[in-house]
């Protein structure tokens, strides 16, 4: 089946060719994809079936698609073969199909696993005969796009937590919560397992934000990026909503740290569930529009979650003993909110107009105004939309 022009991919080998004409035939799908895996046994036998078999597992138009090589074969061919020999140094760049023995046995029990995982991570990770995903010692852990400050700093801490504590952070690569928690999963990176692992709705060869170019080369180096769609393929709108079943799929849980009501966070959540999986949401202000649908979440029996303590005993069933810097570390919170600013305990934790923090302190617009930039420039407020502002707590 590999014409001449295939020889550029020689290092993926004729078994990952098969996987990869199955993956890029137009209209195929992974249900069709895997009747005829099925029936063949092999994705390279898939291709010898006769048409009677092929009939019983795939439409017409399917039967067409596949009777020919996908547009661009040779082009696709040629780019796998260049990515697969250029890594950067420490990293190394794989392909593993269904077939595989490194294939992730977490994702195999999940009603649609991918025909194809193209994956960034180090060298001494993928080339070990080990399997690299640490599952179940895995967190998903996704939230809005557009994040309030404070949830950023949630996502950061939380991660960071739960990676010292021995979880690896799984999530998407997108701007806000996702990057927070990639971003505090590596400040605690330590050994060789991967930290972190990036499930990307692109091709491996883009990084989409492109502003998160930095923050993918240092999760390849310490982590894993992992991704479904071959190489050249852009952010389509409906890669998101798909990639969102393997980010569960990979996680023994899933935590939502801020969602809106219509958030794609709350599909990883909804696939968390149907497969089996826990669901953890974190709560916030009730006037917080990205905090509603980690609400709706808690409401429909996600466990609730204040600490890394809380998820740790669900996914361990154990609580883990404080060390003595933990212990310190405590202390000196618990100190600093005896002595704290007289305008932070004003403020509560949701947020408040400049009417109502005058209302609580009878300070006069100007006074409050000052301290408050005070406040701000020292990172424990945050001024938000509308005129509202809101104390940070510090992770």
């Amino acid at each position: 089946m590999v014409s001449a022009a295939t020889q550029d991919a020689h290092h993926a080998g004729p078994e990952v060719l098969s996987w990869l004409r199955l993956l890029l035939t137009p209209g195929l799908g992974r249900t069709t994809a895997r009747r005829l895996l099925a029936r063949a046994g092999s994705a390279d036998a898939v291709w010898r079936l006769p048409r009677p078999v092929w009939a019983e597992c795939a439409t017409q138009a399917q039967i067409q698609a596949g009777s020919r090589f996908p547009p661009d074969w040779e082009k696709h061919c040629s780019a796998l073969g260049r990515w697969l020999d250029s890594p950067v140094p420490g990293v190394l760049h794989a392909v593993i199909h269904l077939g595989h023995p490194q294939y992730p046995d977490c994702l195999l029990q999940t009603e649609d696993p991918p025909l194809l995982l193209f994956v960034q991570g180090p060298a001494a990770l993928l080339a070990s005969a080990q399997p690299w995903i640490p599952y179940p010692a895995t967190l998903a852990m996704v939230g809005s796009r557009n994040p309030s400050a404070q949830g950023l700093i949630h996502a950061r801490s939380m991660a960071q937590a739960l990676a010292e504590h021995g979880l690896c952070i799984v999530s998407g690569l997108a701007r806000g919560i996702d990057a927070a928690a990639h971003e505090g999963a590596l400040q605690a990176r330590t050994g060789a397992s991967p930290c972190t692992i990036a499930v990307v709705g692109t091709g491996l060869d883009q990084v989409y934000p492109r502003a998160h170019a930095r923050l993918a080369q240092q999760i390849a180096l310490h982590g894993l990026v992992i991704g479904e769609y071959p190489l050249g393929r852009g952010p389509l709108p409906q890669h998101f909503p798909q990639r969102n079943r393997i980010i569960s799929g990979l996680s023994q849980g899933t935590l939502v740290v801020e969602a809106a009501l219509q958030s794609g966070s709350l599909i990883t959540a909804r696939l968390a569930n149907e497969q089996g999986r826990e669901v953890f949401a974190m709560p916030g202000s009730i006037h917080a529009p990205q905090s509603k649908g980690c609400h709706a979440l808690i409401r429909q029996g996600a466990t609730l979650v204040e600490t890394a303590d809380n998820v740790l005993e669900e996914l361990q069933g154990l609580k883990p003993v404080l060390t003595q810097a933990e212990k310190s570390q405590d202390a000196l919170k618990n100190h600093a909110s005896v002595s704290e600013h007289p305008l932070l305990q004003a403020l509560g934790h949701d947020p408040m107009s400049l009417e109502s923090l005058s209302d609580r302190t009878g300070w006069d617009a100007a006074r409050l105004q000052a301290q408050l930039m005070e406040l701000e420039l020292d990172g424990q407020i945050a001024r938000l939309p509308g005129g509202l502002y809101q104390r940070l707590t510090r992770g």
